[in-house]
């Protein structure tokens, strides 16, 4: 279950509150915990810049710029499981969000939520608390509570200072050797920059579908099957009621040629209504594909991607699209959209400088159905990504990330141009 509370009605200091997060799991682990349990705190620092090229806080286009600084704390407590043939265990997730820098002009990044009296202001501090209670029969674990989920139909945010939490039950089973069976039903999610449990709902990005459109549940069912150990097959159906069902094929394979190794990763989505159909018409196939070539500390790559049907590519809220052209910014899913990616990436372990890696991609896209327009949409973007993870010493496992990324389109009626810069700095703590 998930349980949302707000700091600001209680009377302790920011870092008081989480001196008390990690005497809470010290003190169930003194309690009894086995011996494989843990408990991992994680700060991380995000400054976020986004730069949206034109606009003012009073003009159509909304405000020009978005930009905060943030510390988060993600407390991650996790049980062993109770002996016997049935083995039970219970997990808790403690998240708390503090504002360091925000202005009304620049606020709403996604870091931090609003006040409820000026929407324009950020809230100095917001935190949210879940458990899971689990339960584990040889090799199938069940879960039911707060989840992360990280599955093709069902991937969980994690984009700005705080992830989502879902709410829900999740079943993954492993009976069959390289055969992994996964069911899962959701039923709640807190969204990034929020304490508050809402009901899960349709993404409706550039307002592609009507907006708040909600559902009562979302059900997943998958298939994982290791063909070998160069080769695995996908197959997941994701419902969202009355409003979508998807269907995912994928194939996961690499390859040695040469000097290095070659990997490809396809993928099919087939999107159409569910029951009443409360969004209205969804009709999209998604179809992708991205080749890697790895030679020593390089790694090439190119992509491609399609979209056909009448609409573009749904997916759910407080979740990321699992399609391969899904950037930093933008995700190339509008309706009738083709799309290409050409990217690098380079680990300069290779020169002796560990810890340290590179990434630079663009995709570009074209042939977007517009709705009331004629033109024919275009877009294009550019990421690049600086990481170092300290490798020794008192500071060892502390990295600095710094993302910046260039997004244009020519239909600035439902998106805007975009110039954005993330720096984030992260710490992981092992408690126990």
């Amino acid at each position: 279950m998930v349980v949302p509370f707000s700091l600001s009605h209680c009377r302790v200091a920011r870092f008081g509150a989480l001196a008390v997060c990690a005497g809470f799991a010290a003190n169930t682990q003194a309690g009894g915990f086995f011996e494989d349990s843990s408990a991992k705190l994680e700060a991380r620092t995000v400054y976020f810049n986004r730069d949206f090229r034109d606009g003012s806080s009073s003009s159509p286009q909304g405000a020009s710029k978005r930009e905060e600084t943030a510390e988060g704390f993600i407390l991650n407590v996790q049980s062993g499981y109770t002996e016997g043939t049935v083995g039970f265990g219970l997990d808790a997730l403690g998240m708390l969000g503090i504002k360091l820098d925000s202005s009304p002009a620049d606020s709403n990044s996604g870091l931090m939520p609003s006040t409820g009296h000026d929407p324009r202001r950020s809230k100095d501090q917001y935190a949210k608390f879940g458990l899971t209670a689990k339960m584990r029969v040889s090799e199938t674990v069940f879960k039911y509570g707060a989840l992360l989920p990280d599955l093709p139909l069902l991937k969980y945010n994690d984009g700005r200072l705080l992830p989502n939490m879902f709410n829900g039950a999740m079943l993954v089973s492993q009976e069959i050797k390289d055969l992994t069976f996964t069911a899962s039903r959701l039923d709640r999610y807190t969204a990034r920059d929020s304490s508050d449990s809402q009901d899960l709902r349709l993404n409706c990005k550039n307002k592609r579908y009507a907006c708040d459109i909600t559902a009562d549940h979302f059900t997943l069912y998958g298939l994982d099957y290791k063909v070998n150990d160069r080769l695995t097959a996908q197959y997941q159906y994701g419902e969202l009621e009355d409003i979508y069902r998807q269907h995912f094929v994928g194939l996961l394979a690499n390859q040695p040629i040469g000097p290095g190794v070659l990997a490809a990763d396809v993928r099919l989505l087939k999107s159409d209504n569910a029951g009443s159909a409360k969004a209205s018409t969804i009709d999209n196939r998604a179809l992708g594909a991205l080749l890697t070539y790895s030679l020593g500390g390089h790694k090439f790559g190119a992509g491609w991607q399609r979209m056909n049907g009448e609409t573009s590519m749904p997916y759910l809220d407080g979740s990321n699209p699992y399609l391969v052209n899904y950037l930093q910014v933008n995700d190339f899913a509008n309706a009738q959209e083709r799309s290409w990616q050409l990217r690098y990436d380079y680990d300069f372990k290779a020169v002796g400088v560990k810890g340290l890696t590179f990434m630079t991609r663009y995709v570009n896209g074209d042939h977007i159905n517009v709705k009331g327009r004629d033109e024919e949409g275009k877009e294009w973007e550019r990421d690049s990504e600086l990481k170092y993870i300290v490798q020794g010493g008192t500071f060892k496992d502390l990295s600095f990330r710094l993302r910046n990324a260039t997004y244009r389109t020519n239909y600035s009626k439902f998106a805007r141009d975009v110039d954005e810069t993330r720096l984030i700095v992260s710490y992981n703590l092992s408690i126990f």
